[in-house]
């Protein structure tokens, strides 16, 4: 009876270490897409244009046009796809897609993303 018990209790222990490993691999791996999204973005630091892509930062040396026909110009001009021309600021950013963020705004959500992955576990 010591041995059904006893292996009863290991079969468990292992299947709530099983469980509890693949719930940590599947919260990481949520949590790299959601980085991987907004990973690649151009952005406007003292006063010059970065871009960031493919984990790598260059200074912007040429207008780029985005996913959804914004164009990006050196000087930090922004002129989306449907004729609007703004100005983007120091700290401003914009993803690929065309979506505009400011570092404060990204500052809280990555604060809400790690409030979010250490309450999971």
């Amino acid at each position: 009876m010591k041995k059904i018990l006893m292996a009863f209790t290991a079969l468990i222990m292992l299947t709530c270490s099983a469980a509890m490993a693949q719930d940590t691999t599947m919260h990481k791996k949520m949590h790299t897409q959601k980085m991987g999204k907004m990973h690649d973005h151009i952005m406007m630091k003292d006063g010059k244009m970065w871009v960031m892509k493919d984990g790598k930062h260059m200074e912007m040396t040429e207008t780029m046009t985005l996913k959804n026909g914004t164009m990006v110009m050196t000087d930090g001009t922004v002129k989306m796809a449907d004729g609007k021309t703004s100005m983007m600021k120091n700290g401003d950013m914009i993803n690929m897609e065309g979506k505009m963020h400011s570092m404060k705004t990204m500052k809280k959500r990555m604060k809400t993303m790690k409030k979010d992955s250490t309450s999971v576990m």
